[in-house]
């Protein structure tokens, strides 16, 4: 900073670094010189000496809230010019219909394989048998006359990994991946979610080998019976059809779902030749739990964090809870670093205070998966399901 008037403002705080008045004015000056991060720090040191000084807290506020634009400072010409530019608009139908070739959703590499999922081996072993296997040896297969058909539907207590383990399965079979949520395929107008969700199938047989995964599977494949709502029924009619589709005409296009709620999925969808496995996706266990503890911590500023202590003390809770551990241990020591004026790293402390605000967010989830077991389960759709329960003594 080469203002002569923001050098001798920082003279005399050296001088006088009890003055606030001359701190916040010095905090001004660099604002409005542009130097956000200095004003931020200067305040800090304020609110540090004096944690009730409204001046300071106002000035903090403004340093670090983007600034609104100027009133008439926008430039409508170079908008305009901008705008010359575009060649065509996208999603533009010609006499023919809509192009094909632009789809709203987009193939991605996985980037991750099963090797990048701590712990959990009991669902990688299922994962293997129900699916992978099958999958790489296809001389085995035609062998055994193992078919390819149908999907894979993941279930369990929400945030706990389901839509980590799809990605680490598109990995393992080098195919691309696609995820979709309801909001994706939903349209007010009739007939639209009938054709998006066509598009969507149309779009991961061009991109095969391809693993289309479909997100909260429960609302969009919802039981008709108690669906009154005819685009919603169109729908999940329209899934049906793609899903048959997928079995009888396609090579290398693999559905995989998850839910939190199979219960509530039309039974429809795990025919044979559909969604037709199943797999109970567990919260995860204590070397997991200590794997997505590594994963929150490691791009952050730790020291003495002890991460087998960690993980015993966090039994039950899912991949979200261990999140937001990590985010609120997180925030204590960035509020013990404004209010002292001086950084610090994130303890054992920070993280196990967290956890004594922290409860695990399963429990409404068990008691749900408790009463279906008990009451609605006469053919033995939720085995595994009821063998968790027992082993968590919740049945």
């Amino acid at each position: 900073m080469t203002d002569p008037l923001i050098e001798s403002l920082r003279r005399a705080v050296e001088r006088a670094p009890d003055d606030a008045l001359l701190r916040l004015h010095l905090a001004e000056q660099l604002l409005a010189a542009g130097a956000v991060d200095d004003a931020i720090a200067e305040c800090a040191t304020v609110l540090s000496q004096d944690p009730t000084c409204g001046e300071a807290r106002q000035l903090m506020a403004r340093s670090v809230t983007p600034a609104e634009p100027a009133a008439g400072g926008f430039d409508w010409a170079a908008a305009d010019r901008e705008l010359d530019e575009i060649v065509s608009p996208m999603f533009v139908a010609d006499e023919g219909g809509r192009d094909q070739s632009v789809s709203a959703w987009e193939a991605e590499n996985a980037g991750v394989t099963l090797a990048d999922v701590g712990g959990m081996h009991t669902v990688k072993d299922r994962l293997e048998a129900a699916f992978l296997a099958p999958m790489r040896n296809p001389e085995l297969r035609k062998l055994y006359g193992k078919s390819l058909r149908g999907g894979l539907l993941m279930y369990g207590p929400p945030g706990c990994g389901k839509t980590f383990l799809a990605r680490a399965v598109a990995g393992e079979l080098g195919a691309r991946f696609v995820s979709v949520g309801l909001a994706d395929v939903l349209d007010m107008y009739v007939g639209n979610s009938e054709r998006n969700i066509a598009e969507l199938f149309d779009l991961v047989r061009r991109e095969a080998p391809c693993v289309l995964f479909l997100d909260e599977i429960d609302a969009l494949g919802q039981k008709r019976s108690g669906t009154h709502n005819a685009a919603m029924r169109g729908a999940v009619v329209q899934l049906l059809t793609e899903l048959d589709g997928v079995a009888h005409r396609n090579d290398g296009v693999f559905v995989l779902a998850a839910t939190n709620q199979p219960w509530d999925v039309d039974p429809a969808l795990r025919r044979p030749g559909r969604l037709d496995r199943t797999l109970l996706v567990q919260p995860p266990d204590v070397e997991a739990r200590a794997s997505v503890f590594r994963y929150h911590l490691q791009h952050r500023p730790v020291a003495g964090i002890d991460l087998a202590r960690l993980a015993k003390d966090t039994n039950g809770f899912s991949g979200a809870d261990i999140a937001h551990v990590c985010e609120t241990a997180s925030e204590r020591a960035l509020l013990d670093s404004a209010r002292s004026g001086k950084v610090r790293m994130i303890e054992m402390r920070d993280l196990v205070a967290a956890l004594s605000e922290v409860r695990p967010s399963i429990g409404e989830w068990l008691q749900t998966a408790r009463n279906v077991v008990l009451f609605a389960d006469d053919d033995g759709t939720y085995a595994d399901l009821r063998t968790y329960l027992k082993k968590v003594k919740k049945l």
